[in-house]
């Protein structure tokens, strides 16, 4: 009886080559959807935080300062982050008397497309 000489053939090396770059590819585009989640998840970080300091300088303001004015929604911030747009609108009486409500949005672009983070708090009036 002849036996085949031990070792792989050229066949062999090069169907476990092929299902090799088949997964390294996989692998591939696995981290590139990684690396966006990533940039995506910093960014709307930065953007909540711009956000919340924005509530905070608006919070600390008298009731009737010129910055929480119904009359001049929306508002915008003249020195927000790069690449972030700060605007906030201002509702009187709502929802209860002598109270009025900030809602703050933070608008950026992301890879494209247009993307905000927005959040909402009541100043009361304190008499």
């Amino acid at each position: 009886m002849i036996e085949a000489p031990g070792g792989f053939t050229l066949l062999e090396i090069l169907i476990a080559i092929s299902i090799l770059a088949v997964g390294l590819l996989g692998v591939a585009s696995m981290q590139v959807s990684a690396i966006r989640a990533n940039d995506f998840a910093r960014a709307q970080t930065e953007a909540a935080t711009a956000g919340m300091d924005c509530i905070e300088k608006l919070m600390r303001l008298p009731y009737d300062d010129a910055n929480l004015l119904v009359t001049g929604n929306p508002h915008t911030d003249s020195a927000p982050p790069a690449g972030y747009t700060i605007n906030w609108n201002v509702t009187d009486n709502a929802p209860l008397n002598n109270t009025k409500t900030i809602t703050v949005t933070v608008s950026w672009v992301d890879h494209g497309r247009a993307k905000n983070v927005q959040m909402s708090r009541m100043v009361p009036k304190v008499i």
